[in-house]
């Protein structure tokens, strides 16, 4: 019977595992082998509800929230000057820009700054197969524009600022100053050229509204939210920045995210819908927000060794002993893209010759490193190869806390904790 992938992964581990330690394989018994294929479905997906429906909960609050926000008024009363000359020009004119319109309306924003990501993951995982993979990649994907959107709607309801084209929506008439005068600021400062939006005559609040919210920019926000993050994942996957020479291609591929959210976030500036330091501002808020959404989400930020590695909620990820599934990875090349354990060990078959030669050596073979790589870095007098790692007796395995001495005295960290 054809076994769910969730469920195949898991005893191919528990084999694999079993195969490594010379332990009975018990994988037949905690698979539940002899259940149907939709009551096995049926437990894991009862089981992806029990763990995750929090999150799902808490996401449908916090955008509900950023979406309440959006629609309350505004609770800042900025001024803004008006003065002309003689032949009745506005000598002001950072707010005097027209209204050309927006080229990109920031639903469409949203919806490209998530569409997009969640295409590429997705396409990915034909390669990948991995369902957890997938899973935290979208949800950390969510977390980050969610976050970022209720962040920056906070912003914009208690400081908000003037579009560049703040005046051309409000059509301002200054002979109103003295009727309409309710919060007292019209005609003060300086030759008293200073006003209130209770001297505008355009009659649509929300066009007025949006006016006065251009600080942080909600398009460069979402922008960066989710290709910041799409960045992050792929040069995990890619392995881009590793302990090897990527491709220059999929260098050019790691440009592309951050290419579409610089082009998305300063388009506004086309049109004048935006200042240049709202979309800095949206910028930092959507980066911050996607870096701790992946990190929450996967293993590390930038440490190649770990950080396409995604967590689990009902296990601890032991950095100690460095239990890493490399098979989580779209590149396929230099031993990534197969499944290992113990800092570096394959998992997975190994021939006869390689296991007689790690008993002789004292090591063994690790993503492809070579006898004689070995003895290079002993006549170094190097404590451990980048090739290959210290064996137990004919095993050729180490128990978790020596192999931790061993990366460590290799300039590794021990700790989870230094890692980012």
């Amino acid at each position: 019977m054809s076994l769910p992938f969730h469920r195949r992964e898991r005893r191919r581990e528990s084999r694999e595992a079993a195969k490594i330690n010379n332990a009975p394989d018990t994988s037949a018994t905690h698979s539940n082998r002899n259940l149907p294929a939709f009551q096995e479905a049926r437990d894991f997906v009862l089981y992806w509800i029990r763990v995750s429906w929090k999150d799902i909960l808490a996401m449908a609050v916090f955008g509900g929230s950023a979406l309440a926000i959006y629609k309350a008024p505004l609770a800042a009363t900025r001024n803004f000057p008006v003065t002309f000359t003689t032949s009745g020009d506005i000598v002001y004119p950072e707010f005097a820009y027209p209204s050309r319109g927006w080229i990109i309306p920031p639903e469409l924003t949203g919806v490209v700054s998530t569409l997009i990501p969640l295409v590429i993951i997705s396409i990915a995982q034909l390669r990948i197969k991995s369902f957890w993979d997938f899973n935290n990649a979208v949800f950390g994907l969510l977390y980050s524009l969610i976050l970022s959107a209720l962040f920056q709607v906070i912003l914009k309801m208690l400081i908000g600022g003037f579009r560049p084209y703040f005046l051309s929506v409000c059509q301002p008439d200054i002979s109103l100053a003295s009727s309409n005068n309710a919060t007292g600021l019209n005609g003060v400062g300086f030759q008293q050229i200073m006003y209130t939006s209770e001297i505008c005559t355009n009659p649509d609040k929300a066009e007025l509204k949006t006016a006065m919210t251009s600080f942080p920019s909600g398009h460069a926000t979402s922008a960066f939210a989710g290709y910041i993050y799409l960045f992050l994942w792929m040069n995990a996957k890619l392995k881009v920045w590793s302990n090897f020479q990527a491709s220059f291609y999929w260098l050019a591929a790691l440009v592309a995210p951050l290419l579409g959210a610089t082009l998305l976030a300063a388009c506004l500036t086309i049109d004048q819908a935006h200042n240049w330091y709202d979309i800095v501002a949206g910028a930092a808020i959507g980066t911050m927000t996607s870096v701790m959404s992946y990190r929450i989400c996967y293993a590390a930020v930038w440490d190649w060794r770990y950080n396409h590695v995604p967590l689990t909620r009902d296990r601890v990820f032991d950095y100690a002993a460095a239990e890493v599934r490399e098979r989580a990875t779209f590149v396929r090349k230099l031993g990534w893209g197969k499944r290992k354990i113990g800092g570096g060990r394959r998992w997975g078959r190994e021939s006869a010759g390689k296991k007689r030669m790690a008993a002789t050596e004292g090591v063994s073979d690790v993503g492809g490193g070579s006898a004689r790589s070995s003895q290079t870095y002993a006549r170094n007098s190097s404590a451990v190869s980048p090739h290959s790692r210290p064996t137990v007796g004919n095993q050729g395995v180490m128990n978790p806390p020596q192999a931790a001495m061993a990366r460590g005295g290799n300039g590794y960290p021990e700790r989870g904790d230094e890692l980012v």
